[in-house]
């Protein structure tokens, strides 16, 4: 039975990421209660509902919605149908936790922002540099003035993301419940290729951690429709140039993660996975800054939910998810066409 004293959240889209990560941290949040779980794939729905003990569940988003056993959504379903399904959220009077990227299409993302202000409802989309500890230590320091005027950044990503991709076959185990689906395989489903996904999060590391935003997008893709390696050229407002590249299909499955950020005053850098942080200051050595020494960060969920109940604002605002779509959208089009694309300010 529902507690009218805890916040009851459902999930749309209730399959292997959900599992891994939103379910069980729902589960294990003070005063939430996982009241209902929404797929079209009866069977994998069950098992889900066994395993996290859901009593409601549904294979119409719309019937979950309508229930009126909720107060807030986590939206996990494919990224073309982010806005249709936030929206209908939004019309039913639910916060919402949406997986990145907030939409496909920044007008949509505009729109979704929007109307969760007027409702009063909160908006948070599980980008994860905000709730990353080295992340989050940079925001710091940027906005300490203790890397000075950020001129120059580089990020780079490279692992193999190919059985999720749908580009061979799944391995064995995989941490979660179910199995993913294959709907990133599908580039009018996904909205591209792996940029559109996991890239999302290194254009958030770069604009929420700087405060600044992107204005020219050069980028080349192996295929612009359906890609697994990209690099951009990217020109901030201030006038700085950034580099991001990103490589799913690696003979190597561990991820690896580099990032380098050069002030005018210091330079901070990034290894990854797990994170280690190194600040050198200018004629200084470089000095390690271990993650486990700097302030927890908090998760998304966790987030979220205070927000619901404090009103405080999230840690993922939304002119930045939006601000990801733009550069997402122009990323794509300038792989498309050989051009560089222009991202009004």
């Amino acid at each position: 039975m529902t507690n009218p004293s805890f916040i009851r959240v459902g999930v749309l889209g209730a399959g292997w990421f959900a599992s891994r990560r939103h379910c069980p941290d729902l589960k294990a949040a003070e005063s939430v209660q996982l009241t209902a779980l929404c797929r079209r794939d009866e069977e994998k729905l069950k098992q889900m509902a066994e395993h996290f003990e859901v009593e409601h569940t549904f294979t119409d988003y719309r019937e979950m919605l309508e229930s009126q056993l909720l107060d807030a959504v986590v939206i996990c379903s494919p990224h073309s149908l982010h806005y249709e399904h936030g929206l209908a959220a939004l019309e039913n009077d639910l916060h919402i936790l949406m997986e990145k990227p907030l939409t496909l299409v920044p007008s949509e993302g505009r729109d979704l922002v929007q109307k969760a202000k007027e409702k009063n409802k909160v908006l948070l989309v599980a980008q994860n540099p905000p709730y990353w500890i080295h992340c989050r230590f940079m925001k710091q320091l940027v906005e300490a003035e203790v890397l000075g005027e950020i001129e120059s950044a580089q990020i780079h990503w490279v692992g193999d993301a190919q059985a999720v991709f749908g580009a061979k076959p799944l391995p064995d185990k995989l941490p979660g419940v179910v199995p993913p689906t294959n709907f990133r395989r599908d580039p009018l489903l996904n909205g591209g290729g792996y940029f559109v996904d996991g890239g999302s999060h290194l254009i958030c590391e770069l604009i929420w951690s700087t405060g600044l935003r992107v204005v020219e997008v050069s980028a080349i893709m192996d295929d612009a429709e359906w890609d697994l390696r990209c690099a951009l050229s990217l020109r901030l407002e201030n006038g700085a140039l950034a580099n991001i590249s990103a490589a799913a299909n690696s003979a190597i499955f561990t991820k690896r993660h580099r990032s380098h950020y050069f002030g005018s005053k210091a330079t901070l850098s990034f290894h990854g996975f797990p994170f280690e942080v190194f600040l050198q200051m200018d004629g200084e050595e470089s000095a390690l800054v271990p993650e486990d020494k700097l302030p927890p960060a908090p998760f998304p969920v966790g987030n979220w939910i205070d927000c619901i109940k404090t009103g405080i604002d999230p840690e993922m605002d939304g002119e930045t998810a939006i601000h990801i779509v733009e550069i997402l959208e122009a990323s794509y089009k300038s792989a498309r066409d050989g051009t560089r694309v222009k991202i009004p300010v």
